[in-house]
């Protein structure tokens, strides 16, 4: 297929654009590097540099297309908080232009990066998908509103559509991993104290109703996540907007996964116990039954071991390439 990656230059849209163009698939991207890597886009891939909003009505008006995969957005939970106006923007407005260009010019099938951020704080886990959405914060509540978007084009103009709503998206593909300016995420945190660009790191309580008192999370690999995408690219049918939650169905503490990152570099790593953060839950973790039911989806790197292996190796290529560009 002849497909358009937004956001190609991003953690996930980058692996997802390189399975993609190893599957046979010809595939353009676009990105403003507001936050991917330039390096990130797979060789391959046709690269348009620019805002989604302003680039992809001139990119699908050239024809041919027969898919879209759409990553693009600002997904910082905190900075949604002090500036819920560029996600309502940058996300929300720049999708229904995506989607009315998709229109314009007969392209009727969709992929929609979506989050667990929209079920916001749940009762009960494992998560599945039909229980209540309640996002907690305005990225949240963005997606939330995309999917409701999609839903409706789907039921008024009969695209082809599905959004996978990730829980913790980890390790690397290859020579692409998570490589961010602000990093959020733990195994990525984690590694640069092993690194010794952090001098600890920190856990948010230790007083939690979990196995050993810290949060317990639902980690995914990367490569399996782009999996699921494949396959809801290759099955989406006209009028039907599915959803699908990407998890690997276990929790892991954050004890745990500091512990597997101490076994797996050989570093101490010192970790520090901080005050609880508001609107943390206790655990996450997803139900992926509906997609491993309906499209056959079989997650094969769900072991926390061979997440942070591969997260590890990503990291330490990173680290070459800084002290050779440090010593020209």
């Amino acid at each position: 297929m002849k497909l358009l990656v937004t956001g190609g230059a991003g953690y996930v849209g980058s692996v997802c654009a390189a399975v993609l163009i190893e599957g046979g698939h010809d595939v353009t991207v676009i990105d403003n590097f507001s936050t991917g890597n330039r390096e990130a886009v797979p060789a391959g891939a046709r690269l348009v540099e620019g805002d989604v909003r302003d680039t992809a009505e001139g990119v699908l008006a050239e024809g041919g297309f027969e898919g879209v995969v759409h990553f693009a957005a600002r997904s910082l939970v905190g900075e949604s908080m002090d500036k819920p106006e560029e996600y309502w923007r940058h996300n929300v407005v720049t999708t229904l232009a995506l989607l009315d260009a998709m229109r314009a010019h007969g392209v009727g099938n969709l992929v929609f990066s979506s989050t667990a951020a929209t079920y916001g704080e749940p009762e009960t886990v494992p998560i599945t998908e039909d229980m209540p959405t309640a996002p907690t914060n305005p990225y949240g509540a963005t997606k939330l509103a995309i999917d409701y978007a999609i839903s409706s084009y789907a039921a008024a103009h009969g695209l082809a559509a599905t959004s996978l709503r990730y829980f913790n998206v980890a390790g690397a593909y290859g020579s692409i991993g998570e490589n961010r300016e602000i990093e959020t995420h733990l195994i990525p945190l984690v590694l640069q104290v092993a690194l010794g660009h952090r001098d600890k790191i920190y856990m948010f309580g230790d007083d939690w109703p979990t196995k050993d008192g810290t949060p317990v999370r639902d980690y995914i690999h990367i490569r399996d996540l782009a999996d699921a995408h494949v396959l809801a690219l290759e099955s989406n049918t006209p009028g039907e907007h599915r959803i699908y939650n990407l998890g690997s169905g276990d929790g892991y503490s954050v004890r745990e996964v500091i512990e597997m990152c101490r076994e797996v570099t050989g570093h101490p790593i010192p970790a520090e116990v901080a005050p609880r953060r508001a609107g943390d839950p206790a655990v996450l973790i997803a139900s992926s039954a509906k997609i491993k039911e309906e499209l056959g989806w079989n997650p094969a790197r769900t072991d926390l071991g061979t997440i942070v292996r591969d997260a590890w190796d990503f990291t330490g290529r990173l680290g070459d390439r800084a002290h050779s560009a440090a010593r020209r």
